[in-house]
């Protein structure tokens, strides 16, 4: 006869309620319950469901990732990474897509508690210091990608530094108006990408003795049409840009079509840097500051699963440099206007 949730209640002298709350992980059930309702699960061989003994061995062979809006093509070729390297070590891999802030607080307070995975890759967005707390009190082993905090695994590109060369590239070839489309450096996610790549365009400017003109600077969606009306605006004013640093490739594919709407030749007329190295901006032969994307993934899934197999590993910071692509957007400017 099969062992039921009956049997286990009445052999570890609990309430099947009790019971219940601890193969479904639940935190409201005292560590010595908890063990005496576990050591009967084991005495009976109590097997009501694959949750139940994934719960028992206190792994799912599942790795969560945290991600918003996992359509945008970045965080396309990073979860490639990642999927190659989960794929090969036989552990499923569960996406939860976050479209606000709501539900990312949601997600970081929840799968902790809920232990449906062994472990979390959360991707661009970066948990709070009491976030990050509760993720290492409750025992979540977890790794940033593209997101830093000083408590936890954190894999991040160095986009001062990209800004910054990409926009030295264009001052070289002689561009000294530059416009910049960045991304929201305020707002729901607070994505420190945007600052950062701002922060590198200052930085060039300034040690090229160039003028900051905050008109040239305009904040758009992290899309193809946030960049072509960001780039509609800036070719349309007055002291027009020579040449467009856009914040993604996405956006600086939305800069070409503006160009291309208002008969602005590129590169003759307008140079345009991306940044990513999506395979987008190949395929359209866009120049672009290329950050190791898949590459990423791929480490930042492998310290994962060296988290869940060694929970006492200290954090590490692991930083990756970009490189600079030249293609068919960029050239010198012309002295004329």
């Amino acid at each position: 006869m099969a062992v039921t949730i009956h049997n286990v209640a009445q052999e570890a002298g609990v309430g099947i309620g009790t019971v219940s709350r601890v193969v479904n992980n639940s935190p409201d059930v005292k560590p010595a319950t908890r063990e005496r309702v576990l050591a009967a699960i084991h005495r009976l061989n109590y097997k009501p469901d694959p949750i139940a003994r994934s719960m028992i061995s206190k792994r799912t062979n599942s790795i969560g990732t945290i991600v918003p809006f996992f359509t945008r093509p970045s965080f396309m070729e990073r979860l490639r990474g990642v999927e190659a390297v989960i794929a090969r070590l036989g552990r499923e891999l569960v996406l939860y897509n976050v479209e606000t802030s709501a539900q990312r607080d949601h997600f970081f307070r929840e799968l902790p508690l809920h232990r449906k995975v062994d472990g979390l890759l959360i991707i661009s967005l970066s948990p709070d210091d009491a976030a990050a707390r509760r993720f290492r009190e409750l025992g979540t082993p977890v790794v940033l990608i593209d997101a830093y905090s000083p408590l936890l695994t954190s894999l991040v590109v160095n986009n001062v530094e990209g800004a910054y060369q990409a926009v030295k590239r264009l001052i070289e070839l002689g561009h000294r108006h530059i416009g910049f489309i960045n991304g929201e450096i305020e707002g729901n996610f607070k994505f420190n990408t945007a600052n950062d790549r701002l922060i590198g365009l200052h930085r060039a400017l300034g040690e090229a003795g160039l003028l900051f003109e905050p008109e040239q600077v305009l904040i758009s969606e992290w899309s193809r049409k946030g960049g072509k009306h960001a780039a509609l605006q800036l070719l349309t004013q007055q002291k027009r840009p020579t040449a467009i640093f856009a914040a993604s490739d996405v956006q600086a594919v939305g800069a070409l079509e503006a160009a291309r709407e208002l008969g602005l030749r590129v590169p003759e007329q307008l140079s345009v840097i991306g940044f990513d190295g999506i395979e987008i901006s190949e395929l359209l032969e866009l120049s672009t500051m290329q950050q190791p994307l898949q590459e990423m993934g791929e480490l930042g899934a492998s310290k994962l699963v060296e988290l869940i197999e060694n929970p006492s590993h200290p954090p590490e910071l692991i930083r990756f440099d970009t490189k600079f692509v030249e293609r068919r957007t960029t050239s010198p400017a012309l002295t004329e206007r």
